[in-house]
């Protein structure tokens, strides 16, 4: 079971890194000035958010296992060659999860004062300074507590992933609840250890709020 936790953590931190790196290039292009791209950010998080995440585990993993399948048959490859199921998992949570933290993103970013940016643009920063030193600690420090509820989501939903075959939390007390006959046993336990994984992750998030809003509250 402990095994099985630490691979539900990976899992969940794969998909909520993959899902800051495509969130946070969402969120800019729903902030951009070209229309075409608001468009398409807006078609990706409307789409991401409407649809059940079984279904993109599912689109991801047998479908993307269909598709290289077939680019190996044309290499000369036979046989049927599917995606390792941590890697879709991650994938498909990490795409579900980027549609969510680029609205946070977004809001983060829109909540920072506009003359913050402008004022050290008056002091001669460059554009990657500006966002360095200036706006990204503190959309950083706005986004914390969105981020943190992604992340109870991502955490969460990971347990759908045992569809693939990842042996998981969940899936690990699906075996152990089936090879023992004591349901009670395992499905508590696992219950028990998501709840000490969510509980863990919000003090952290909660401890990494405080540390970025600490200058802040100095009178």
């Amino acid at each position: 079971m402990l095994r099985a936790t630490l691979m539900t953590l990976a899992v969940t931190v794969a998909a909520m890194l993959i899902g800051a790196a495509l969130g946070a290039a969402v969120a800019a292009a729903k902030l951009s000035d070209r229309r075409a791209l608001r468009a398409a950010a807006d078609a990706y998080t409307t789409v991401l958010r409407g649809v059940p995440e079984l279904l993109v585990i599912y689109l991801v993993y047998f479908g993307g296992s269909a598709l290289v399948t077939e680019a190996a048959a044309a290499m000369g490859v036979q046989g049927f060659l599917g995606l390792p199921s941590f890697l879709a998992g991650s994938l498909a949570c990490g795409l579900t999860s980027a549609a969510y933290q680029a609205e946070v993103y977004r809001g983060a970013a829109l909540a920072v004062p506009r003359g913050q940016g402008e004022a050290a643009r008056a002091l001669g920063m460059g554009a990657l300074l500006r966002f360095r030193r200036i706006l990204a600690p503190q959309i950083l420090a706005v986004a914390l507590p969105g981020l943190g509820n992604v992340w109870q989501l991502a955490l969460k939903e990971s347990a759908l992933i045992s569809v693939t075959g990842l042996v998981e939390l969940l899936r690990q007390s699906q075996i152990g609840a089936g090879s023992t006959h004591q349901p009670f046993s395992f499905y508590i336990a696992a219950g028990l250890l998501y709840l000490a994984l969510t509980t863990g992750s919000t003090l952290l998030f909660d401890r990494a709020e405080w540390r970025l809003t600490r200058s802040a509250r100095r009178p």
